[in-house]
C-alpha cells in the first residue's frame, strides 16, 4: 500500500529582502539582493556542478545578487545558508546597481520605481 498524501513542502521566510547587502560566508564576494526564490529554482546541472560536500539544500531561499569581488562584477545565485549580512557600510560598485536601485542618505538601497511614463 502506498501513501497517497501529497508531499509536504515547508517554505521558510527569506532572511534577506530586496536591496539587502550581503556577503558570502566562505568566498570573498558581496552583493545586493535583487530577487529571491523561496526554494531552489535553477537547473539540476547547475546544482550538480557544485561539489557534493559543499552542495546546499534545495529547500531554502535562494538569492539573485548583483555581486562583486576584488576583480570583477557578476550575477550570482546563492543559497541562504551561504549568506551573511554585510555590515561594512561600504558602497557597492556593480555597474547594474544604478539601473535597479537608488541609495538613500542613510545608505539603504531601494528598488527604483519602474512604472511606465
Amino acid at each position: 500500500m502506498t501513501d497517497a498524501r501529497p508531499t509536504e513542502t515547508r517554505l521558510r521566510i527569506a532572511k534577506f529582502g530586496i536591496g539587502a547587502v550581503v556577503r558570502h560566508r566562505i568566498y570573498p564576494f558581496r552583493g545586493i539582493v535583487f530577487d529571491v526564490d523561496p526554494v531552489f529554482d535553477n537547473t539540476e546541472d547547475w546544482w550538480l556542478a557544485i561539489p557534493e560536500e559543499a552542495r546546499p539544500r534545495k529547500d531554502q531561499p535562494f538569492y539573485h545578487l548583483l555581486a562583486e569581488n576584488a576583480e570583477t562584477e557578476y550575477v550570482a545565485y546563492v543559497s541562504e545558508q551561504n549568506l551573511v549580512p554585510d555590515t561594512s557600510g561600504e558602497s557597492l560598485r556593480h555597474a547594474g546597481i544604478p539601473e535597479m536601485f537608488e541609495r538613500d542618505p542613510g545608505g539603504t538601497y531601494r528598488m527604483r520605481d519602474r512604472t511606465a511614463n
